[in-house]
């Protein structure tokens, strides 16, 4: 059964949305992303993607007591990400509740620290973070693209020993027309026995429902939640 995973992204402490990742197209939800993560948890749900967005963009992370405040105050299983770019980030991150990291920039920036990471935290701890646009890695809040191809990237990674990726089709991303089936069909084709979290574009119910059918792993949904096109109780029967 797909894991469900709700997105909050963060700036200024607020829970928002942008749309393809632009920042001037913000939508703020929330001003108390803790009232959020506890309404997802009080329906059965175990998990969180949470997205620093102030700290993808400041290359560093920032919004580390929201994530502090959510670990302590709810039982949520965290996955943080946004401008993890420094043992340093990567310690406050641990040290405020993250369960799990995602590296995706730094990922394409500094190799080397990344495997150490993997090497130290084992690949549990540590996810790949993996954004794309025409098939390719974009980075640093995804204002660059990069010439690294998505699926040499994945496939780089796992080879090395990383087992779980998130993959964000840009294009998709809280536009609410529906996930790249295909392009996570050819991941998966791939890299069969990678642990697949696709993320972006996700409209409604039947979109997790064939994603489930494709055996994607889990799913990050944000904007279709926010905007009311799933409602939470439509979650219980992929929970257990």
């Amino acid at each position: 059964m797909i894991k469900i995973i709700p997105a909050i992204d963060i700036i200024d402490g607020k829970c928002v949305r942008l749309t393809k990742g632009d920042y001037s197209k913000k939508k703020v939800y929330n001003e108390n992303p803790v009232e959020v993560a506890k309404e997802f948890e009080a329906i059965g749900i175990q998990y969180l993607h949470l997205v620093d967005l102030d700290g993808a963009k400041a290359k560093k992370i920032v919004n580390w007591k929201v994530l502090d405040s959510i670990s302590k105050e709810t039982n949520l299983i965290i996955d943080f990400g946004g401008g993890i770019r420094t043992n340093e980030d990567l310690q406050i991150a641990f040290k405020s509740g993250a369960s799990k990291i995602t590296a995706g920039s730094v990922a394409v920036k500094n190799k080397e620290m990344v495997l150490e990471w993997l090497k130290i935290y084992g690949n549990k701890k540590i996810i790949l973070g993996a954004d794309t646009m025409n098939g390719m890695i974009s980075i640093n809040a995804w204002a660059d693209e990069t010439e690294l191809s998505l699926i040499n990237f994945i496939q780089d990674y796992w080879t090395l020993g990383f087992t779980e990726a998130i993959v964000t089709d840009i294009s998709k991303d809280g536009v609410l027309t529906g996930p790249s089936f295909d392009l996570y069909k050819n991941i998966k084709s791939e890299i069969p026995e990678l642990c697949l979290v696709a993320s972006g574009g996700v409209s409604n119910i039947s979109d997790v429902d064939e994603l489930n059918s494709m055996n994607i792993d889990s799913v990050i949904i944000g904007k279709a939640i926010y905007e009311g096109k799933i409602k939470l109780k439509e979650f219980e029967r992929f929970l257990c």
